[in-house]
């Protein structure tokens, strides 16, 4: 908090919405087109992706090592470092357990211990998008015969366990440019420099509720 009292912070604040409508349906989410009463600057129409919203995870081993998978991203036809991650597309599913079941689908890894490391909504000038990344620890390998089957773009997903000192080198030249992983490397060199008194719970509330 600065010295006058300042507090730099997003402010949960919506709009009136006078009406609303889906203008396309597709396989994953929708797109949504809002009618918004802003007050005096009068009315105005949005139309944004609908996202149920996602969670990244970044798997931290004794090695000061994260683990990153190396997936197929269509919209942009390129083969992108990421860490795990997935939507939230589980009725009733928690955050933390959405992200400890994509980091068993993903990673073939279990932890025992969970903190928030950074929220962030991907681009809200145009999308409902919004992520947490979770930093996970004390990790257990899945037994092969309890490892998950992946399929589609995942099937032939691979995953290696890279030095954060390493990913930080490689957004510093440009090399990567997953959303995720640039936040979450930025935020995870961050609270190991002050020695994790950064980090929040694994339940931290988030801005977007």
């Amino acid at each position: 908090m600065a010295s006058d009292g300042f507090r730099l912070a997003d402010v949960r604040a919506p709009r009136p919405v006078t009406s609303t409508s889906t203008v396309f349906e597709g396989r994953v989410w929708n797109v949504d087109s809002d009618d918004i009463d802003l007050g005096e600057a009068g009315h105005v129409t949005r139309d944004y992706v609908a996202h149920p919203g996602a969670v990244a995870i970044f798997a931290l081993n004794e090695r000061d090592e994260v683990y990153l998978v190396h997936q197929y991203r269509h919209p942009v036809r390129s083969e992108l470092w990421e860490p795990p991650a997935g939507l939230l597309d589980v009725e009733g599913e928690t955050l933390q357990a959405a992200a400890a079941r994509e980091l068993y689908e993903e990673a073939d890894l279990t932890a025992a211990t969970w903190h928030t490391l950074a929220d962030f909504y991907t681009s809200p000038g145009g999308s409902a998008e919004a992520i947490r990344i979770f930093l996970a620890r004390d990790l257990t390998d899945v037994p092969e015969a309890e490892r998950h089957v992946r399929e589609d773009e995942e099937a032939d997903m691979v995953g290696r366990w890279v030095a954060l000192d390493d990913v930080l080198a490689a957004i510093g030249r440009g090399d990567v440019a997953c959303p995720p992983l640039l936040v979450g490397s930025f935020a995870l060199d961050a609270a190991r420099r002050a020695d994790w008194a950064t980090l929040r719970p694994a339940d931290a509330s988030w801005l977007r509720d």
